[in-house]
């Protein structure tokens, strides 16, 4: 009896220990720009999605007729999150949350459009070039 009641106690207290919630909003101006973290999609914004990790993000932002958007995003961990207090923080009876924001603005593009004979041309020329360096 006496060694099953540190064992309930265990069991007990791990379940009904809370862990930290980790939000990640993600917006952008324009809406509905495609957005990679780290080389994958991750969706049109806006986006809300949980994360992991703190720390650096390389983050890619899409849209037709904007520049796309390449940029390194810090994801910083809130003071409760700090060893060793975070470790407190993970086995408190409440869900803390961290909820972190991020807002990205594209520019318009500036570029012009290039006629489609152009593109043909160049492709051929570079075809060319390619074939003539060839090893033999």
């Amino acid at each position: 009896m006496n060694r099953s009641i540190p064992l309930v106690l265990f069991t007990a207290g791990a379940l009904l220990t809370g862990c930290v919630e980790r939000k990640m909003t993600i917006t952008s101006d324009p809406p509905e720009s495609l957005v990679f973290m780290n080389g994958r999609e991750v969706g049109r914004t806006p986006i809300e999605r949980d994360f992991v990790w703190y720390g650096d993000y390389d983050v890619q932002v899409r849209k037709e007729g904007y520049d796309t958007l390449k940029t390194t995003t810090p994801v910083n961990s809130p003071w409760w999150q700090i060893p060793p207090i975070d470790l407190i923080a993970e086995f408190m009876p409440w869900h803390p949350t961290d909820h972190q924001q991020i807002h990205y603005t594209l520019q318009p593009s500036q570029s012009v459009d290039t006629p489609p004979e152009v593109l043909i041309d160049r492709a051929g020329e570079l075809k060319g070039k390619l074939e003539s360096s060839r090893v033999k």
